[in-house]
């Protein structure tokens, strides 16, 4: 307990550190209202000060230099206010709570205070009142205990004895709470946090991440990361940190461009939405699986995953489930890989390539170039070779066009706005050395032509001359005369046609799609994003390994940090973490790789918890934080009674509890349970894959769309054995109780599943 005299010297440097950081708010205020007004101005003056002379040599040439001069100015502009903006967002968060923790340490026989918070203040002397919670010397207050202790500098590892850690809530001006520890975060604040009510948006966890958490964080040197983590342990969170750290360590060659994180549904990317923006960080790119693969398959309706498991739910088929093992397993890659090796120039599916409704390019254009190149060469390297050339002769006949008499009557008819526009289009070329009158109209009749011909262009060099759905089911018939994965001949050729009646209803099935991009990029040589740096994949465990793979292959030079729990595997068999990782390690072919495994739940009550883990055949291991709560109830019910008994359980928890989400096993479920709350005449929201936010406290959803999530309270409909009859529902019961913060019911129709009979004295069970 913290003395109060102590409390007050306290007291009195927060309200010195708060006078500071609201003076420095007010000049940044002003700094940035100036930085804006001095955008606008010279954003509009842009045009205005760069008049068009294209009649005499020299106008042209002090034209094209103006032109770069503006532009110039208005990066540079823009840049201030960005910056200054930033400041603003980021003083006006310390206000909110300057600092969270505090340490002292001797240093070099020298004694030194350190006050840890969401980013760093100095005053006008330069000395630090705040250090930012990612600068190297904060690790201290994470990783620390009380006693001798190292940070990272550029010099190496400086030693340091840590005296006292001192955690804080404060809310603006005041200090809530106030405590001494020689842990890495007390379980005291970790009660008041998780003690809180849920809402509609994930917040940052700095004040208390915990030291396992923080190894995650810190990593700056692992190619492959593998984050294995109990439902609620926080490793969401700790990613989100682990990407503010990155672009605070490496800030000046990464930004959030260069970071992807893969969402399991649109729900949970906006759930996250907030976290790196409270930690004055621009967010990362953020996609889910389906629309990363749907973007590089224009014009298909892309089967989603959830669409493939509400299918197999309903139409549960053996030789299917078959069939997509063997198509998204790592394995398929080397097929893909062999089927090139022996593919023959008239086997490849060139076609036709039209411009403005003309065969511009033909068929036998292609094949007859194919064949000259060497045998010899890779498959995609004379794919490549071939669309080098016709792009070659595209540039060769726009060059010819140029003095045409149509293209030149089309550039007389340019009003300047549009002049302006071609010639600032290839500007650089421009400026570079002396041009005459005759070569500025030739560039831009260049520029004007290269639009005209641009999808020609656009065509050529995705490779459009090739019919990849067609040499896709090629590749079916070659696994068929293969009878790949053990498959029979018959159920390929099955597939093969399945795939070409998708194609005609311009559909494609879920365990097609990677396999058709696969097959295009090692025949193209596309499809590669080299600027992309980290890479982030949620629920890992819902992928299939050769997904996994092309994601590898899609971003080459990415450092890769993959996140799941093997417990939560809904759409794929449990593996362990040991052979998660030696998969992974075996596919990806990295130097530097960790596993990282986090045990303990900090989410759930420890009766919810103990309940959850008790569903698992190795459970035991799971470690489950200390807070009190009641057991999870279950009330057994006939099919009249569903409606009522969920409306009375909504009342029951609405009077304790703010947000309540109702859990199907399906969606077809979940529409069943809102047209009885909606009978019942209780609001609520009824969630599906193609939502992006929650608009309401209580919530109908699947509960493959709640991974990632929690709620105050969770309802589990209909957790019957007729519903969930065998161990294959296992990961649903665990993933459905695991949502759950603080209350924890359940309504089944009929007797209960015997995978909870078997745990019932975790549970109440009301008949």
């Amino acid at each position: 307990m913290v003395e109060t005299n102590e409390w007050q010297q306290e007291q009195a440097r927060l309200n010195q550190v708060s006078d500071e950081i609201e003076a420095q708010l007010v000049t940044a205020n002003k700094d940035f209202e100036q930085a804006h007004a001095e955008t606008y101005a010279v954003e509009t003056n842009y045009g205005a000060n760069t008049s068009i002379n294209t009649f005499e040599e020299d106008d042209a040439m002090e034209t094209n230099a103006e032109i770069q001069q503006q532009r110039n100015i208005v990066a540079r502009v823009t840049e201030t206010e960005q910056i200054m903006a930033k400041m603003v967002t980021t003083l006006h968060s310390l206000q909110a709570s300057p600092y969270f923790g505090r340490v002292d340490i001797l240093e070099d026989g020298d004694p030194d205070t350190l006050y840890i918070g969401l980013a760093s203040l100095q005053d006008d002397q330069g000395d630090f009142l705040i250090n930012d919670w990612r600068a190297p010397i904060s690790g201290i207050y994470y990783n620390g205990a009380l006693g001798p202790v190292s940070y990272p500098t550029p010099m190496g590892d400086q030693k340091a004895d840590l005296k006292k850690k001192r955690q804080y809530t404060i809310e603006g001006r005041h200090i809530i709470n106030m405590f001494d520890t020689d842990v890495t975060i007390g379980d005291e604040m970790l009660q008041y946090a998780l003690g809180q009510q849920n809402d509609a948006t994930m917040h940052n966890i700095v004040a208390t991440i915990q030291q396992e958490q923080n190894q995650i964080i810190r990593d700056t040197t692992s190619d492959l990361m593998v984050v294995q983590g109990v439902a609620g342990s926080g490793k969401t969170s700790a990613i989100l940190q682990r990407i503010a750290f990155l672009l605070f360590h490496a800030r000046e060659n990464l930004n959030s461009d260069q970071i992807v994180l893969f969402s399991p549904n649109r729900l949970f990317s906006s759930y996250i939405a907030d976290v790196l923006p409270s930690l004055g960080e621009r967010n990362m790119r953020q996609v889910t699986m389906s629309e990363f693969l749907s973007a590089r398959l224009q014009g298909l309706t892309v089967q989603t995953l959830f669409n493939q498991y509400e299918q197999d739910q309903e139409r549960p088929q053996a030789i299917r489930q078959q069939l997509q093992q063997a198509l998204e397993s790592a394995d398929l890659a080397d097929a893909l890989a062999n089927y090139l090796t022996q593919l023959a120039a008239p086997e490849i599916a060139f076609v036709d390539v039209y411009f403005q409704g003309e065969v511009w390019f033909s068929k036998d254009d292609f094949v007859t170039y194919f064949k000259t190149l060497p045998t010899a060469y890779a498959m995609m390297d004379r794919i490549i070779q071939t669309k080098q050339h016709f792009l070659e002769v595209l540039q060769t006949q726009i060059l010819d066009l140029r003095q045409a008499d149509w293209v030149l009557d089309a550039l007389n008819q340019l009003d300047d706005a549009e002049y302006h526009r071609l010639l600032d289009e290839d500007i650089d070329a421009l400026v570079q050395a002396d041009v005459n009158m005759d070569e500025t109209v030739d560039q831009v009749a260049t520029a004007y032509l290269k639009e005209v011909f641009q999808p020609l262009d656009d065509a050529i060099y995705n490779s459009q001359f090739i019919d990849i759905y067609q040499q896709f089911s090629d590749f079916l018939q070659y696994l068929a005369r293969t009878e790949y994965a053990g498959i029979e001949q018959k159920w390929w050729m099955t597939k093969e046609q399945r795939f070409a009646h998708q194609l005609e209803q311009h559909a494609i099935d879920y365990e097609d799609v990677v396999p058709v991009l696969y097959l295009r990029d090692l025949m193209t040589g596309s499809g590669t994003n080299q600027f992309m740096q980290y890479v982030f994949v949620d629920e890992m465990q819902d992928y299939a390994m050769l997904q996994m793979l092309y994601l590898k292959h899609a971003f080459p030079y990415a450092k890769f940090t993959l996140l799941g729990d093997a417990e939560q595997a809904l759409f794929r068999a449990v593996q362990t973490p040991e052979s998660l990782m030696q998969a992974y390690q075996d596919a990806f072919q990295v130097k530097k790789h960790r596993l990282i495994k986090l045990n303990k739940s900090y989410r759930s009550t420890q009766q919810i918890m103990n309940f959850a883990k008790a569903l698992l055949p190795d459970g035991a291991d799971i470690q489950t934080f200390q807070r009190p709560g009641t057991k999870p109830q279950i009330r057994q019910v006939e099919a009249s009674q569903v409606a009522t008994t969920l409306a009375d359980m909504v009342h029951q928890l609405q009077t304790t509890q703010k947000t309540i989400a109702i859990l199907t096993k399906t969606q077809t479920q979940a529409e069943t349970v809102s047209v009885d709350l909606t009978d019942q005449g209780i609001d609520h929201q009824l969630l599906d894959a193609d939502d992006r936010s929650r608009q309401a406290d209580i919530l109908v959803m699947p509960i493959y769309l709640a991974k990632g999530l929690e709620f105050d309270a969770v309802i589990g409909y209909d957790v019957s054995q007729m519903n969930y009859p065998d161990t294959d529902s296992t990961g649903l019961l665990y993933t459905l109780a695991s949502r759950a913060m603080h209350e924890l019911m359940m309504i089944s129709i009929g007797p209960v599943t015997q995978l909870i009979n078997a745990v019932a004295d975790t549970v109440d069970i009301i008949d």
